[in-house]
């Protein structure tokens, strides 16, 4: 789970550098992404957005699947959000000191806003554009995406549901491989529902 956060800070090769559990998770984060991408489905969303946000259709994607995940939770896990969002943020608070800088605020800023919690609304999905958005040069393109975002949202909620069970059985393939665990799917997060 650490290796999922850090997965977003960590750049370059890997190395040995970090912790082998963190590595690993780091190499299954970068394995998602890739099959994320390279997803039919997820390739004609991108194909589909609204043509002045197609830049910035991954970023948008990505937050978006984070809000249809939280919707549809109770078809993927048995275990209520609210305490596997808790859960999640006591094991990353567990391993906080093998994470970067970057992780370690991350990690702050989700546990004090419940950022994970968040995610049921779906206005969560354009306010964390805009923050992204922030970083970018120049002004932020991002500031007022929600409308812009909007006639998408259908399309990207149909290509979620279409593509999380493919990406739930890709990634327990994945977690074998890295022996991360040696259990079937459904045993990967502790409630989770088999496909």
């Amino acid at each position: 789970m650490a290796g999922g956060l850090e997965g977003d800070y960590y750049k370059g090769p890997l190395r040995g550098e970090l912790p082998q559990a963190i590595e690993s998770g780091v190499r299954l984060h970068r394995a998602v992404d890739a099959y994320t991408d390279s997803h039919p489905l997820v390739a004609q969303l991108r194909r589909d957005f609204p043509r002045g946000l197609r830049r910035f259709a991954g970023i948008l994607i990505d937050l978006s699947f984070d809000h249809f995940l939280s919707i549809y939770w109770k078809d993927y896990c048995d275990v209520p959000l609210g305490k596997f969002n808790a859960g999640v943020y006591r094991a990353l608070q567990a391993q906080e000191q093998a994470l970067s800088a970057g992780s370690r605020r991350m990690l702050a800023r989700m546990v004090e806003h419940d950022l994970l919690g968040l995610y049921l609304d779906w206005e969560t999905v354009p306010a964390s554009a805009a923050r992204i958005g922030q970083r970018f040069r120049g002004s932020n393109p991002l500031a007022d995406v929600g409308v812009a975002l909007a006639p998408a949202r259908d399309r990207m909620e149909q290509a979620f549901l279409g593509f999380y069970p493919d990406l739930l059985a890709f990634s327990a393939d994945r977690c074998r491989e890295l022996n991360l665990a040696e259990f079937p799917a459904s045993d990967i997060a502790p409630g989770l529902k088999s496909t």
